[in-house]
Parts: structure tokens; C-alpha cells; sequence
């Protein structure tokens, strides 16, 4: 077994010996489902002021996870790696035959059209954080806000492209890939199965985002209470009464 070697891609019909193996490490799980989590918490909070520091946050934690994933994607475990699943157009164009035939290659780990959408995603994420950061921090205007939300559009729609494309591979390929993505386990031969889940990492990187968290919250400016801020109209209406 060895995590640099390339996946194998073959017909759909698996061969003789396929049993459940470990296909996508923690920290991978890990980051998709946070991943989730922060998008569409900070697309609900997107035009709400009162949650203006909660959408913000998720937009930070969506940048640090980029930033993590590229990390991974050099350094993590066979099939986390950029090196694992990014192909040439040709292969591209060859997997989207096969698709709109309806015999697509079987890829253990994501497959080449996939890996279009998950590079084209993580630009787009970059975009939204890095427009939102300028946003948020008063640099540009109007222009720039509309470029923010331009940007979490795209996003929004390459999400929901991603979900259906996830959805029609399951059927076709009938594995339910939801489901790979919480165990991290798929159908292959016993040779192409990961060694270690790699929990530590997944359990660091739960814990930064965690503690990103708190150091928003802990700096976050204190509104007034209600209470306070209706004495205070009130004793400005009294003053403006003895002048």
C-alpha cells in the first residue's frame, strides 16, 4: 500500500475482491463538513446586521481553510493530495464522455470532472473571503461590496452544481458518496485503501477553528444594552428639555 501512487480508474463494473476501504482521511471530513457549516451559516447571515460578526467569522474560517486544505493537498494522504486528482483537460473530456454515455471510469478517490469543481470552489471561496476582508475593513466602496456578493453567487452556484454532480455519481456509479464522506470509506480493492485515518491532524484543525472563534468573540466590540441605551435617549430628551 503506498499513499503517493496514483488512484486506479476502471470500468464501472468493479472487479472480483472489492471490499470497503478507507478512501478519505479525517482531516479531509473534517474540513468538507466545516467547510458546509461555514458557508451556509455565513450565506444566511449575509444580509443580516445583527449577525454581521457571526457572518464574518465563518467567512474567516472559510480563508483558513483553504489555506489548510492547499496545505494538505501537498502534504496529507494519497487521495488528499492535488497530485492524486487533478488531471489533464484530456482526462476531463474523457470522464465527461464516458458520463454522458452512461459508463463513466470508477475513481477511488474524486474523479477529474470532480476535481474542476473542488480547484474552482477553493479559488472562488478565496475570492469571497478576500472581498469580504476588504469589504468589511472599509477599503473600495460600493463597487467592492457588489464584487463580494458577485464572487458568493459564483460560490453558491458551483455549491449547488457540486451537490447535484455528487448526487448523479452516486446513482450511476451506486455508491452513496454522502455517506463515503462521513466514514471515509468506499468500495476498492484492499491495495487502495489509505493506511491511517490521521485523527491528530483532523483534531488540530478542529481546534484552531475553534479557537479562531473565540479570539473574534473575545475582541468583539460590546453593543449597549437595551436598557442603557434607552436611559441614555432619555436623558438627552431631559437635557434638551432645560436647555
Amino acid at each position: 500500500m503506498n499513499d503517493t501512487s496514483a488512484s486506479r480508474a476502471d470500468s464501472q463494473t468493479r472487479p472480483a475482491g472489492t471490499v470497503r476501504i478507507l478512501v478519505w482521511d479525517a482531516p479531509v471530513r473534517v474540513f468538507h463538513w466545516l467547510m458546509v457549516a461555514s458557508f451556509v451559516g455565513a450565506w444566511l447571515t449575509a444580509e443580516s446586521e445583527r449577525w454581521r460578526l457571526l457572518h464574518v467569522t465563518l467567512g474567516y474560517t472559510m480563508l483558513g481553510l483553504v489555506g489548510f486544505r492547499i496545505v494538505w493537498g501537498l502534504v496529507g494522504t494519497r487521495y488528499a493530495r492535488f497530485a492524486e486528482f487533478v488531471r489533464a483537460p484530456a482526462a476531463v473530456a474523457r470522464y465527461l464522455t464516458g458520463l454522458v454515455k452512461g459508463s463513466p471510469e470508477h475513481h477511488v478517490g474524486h474523479n477529474p470532472a470532480g476535481a474542476v469543481a473542488i480547484l474552482a470552489m477553493l479559488l472562488a471561496t478565496v475570492a469571497v473571503g478576500v472581498t469580504g476582508w476588504a469589504s468589511y475593513n472599509g477599503t473600495g466602496g460600493e463597487w467592492l461590496e457588489e464584487l463580494h456578493e458577485g464572487a458568493a453567487n459564483a460560490l453558491l452556484a458551483l455549491v449547488v452544481l457540486h451537490v447535484v454532480a455528487v448526487l448523479a455519481s452516486s446513482l450511476m456509479h451506486r455508491e452513496n458518496l454522502i455517506t463515503a464522506m462521513i466514514t471515509g470509506r468506499k468500495s476498492g480493492q484492499a491495495d487502495e485503501g489509505i493506511r491511517r485515518a490521521r485523527w491528530a491532524i483532523a483534531a488540530l484543525l478542529m481546534a484552531a477553528v475553534l479557537g479562531g472563534w473565540w479570539a473574534q468573540w473575545r475582541t468583539a466590540p460590546v453593543a449597549p444594552a437595551a436598557g442603557h441605551a434607552a436611559g441614555a435617549g432619555a436623558d438627552t430628551q431631559a437635557g434638551d428639555k432645560d436647555d
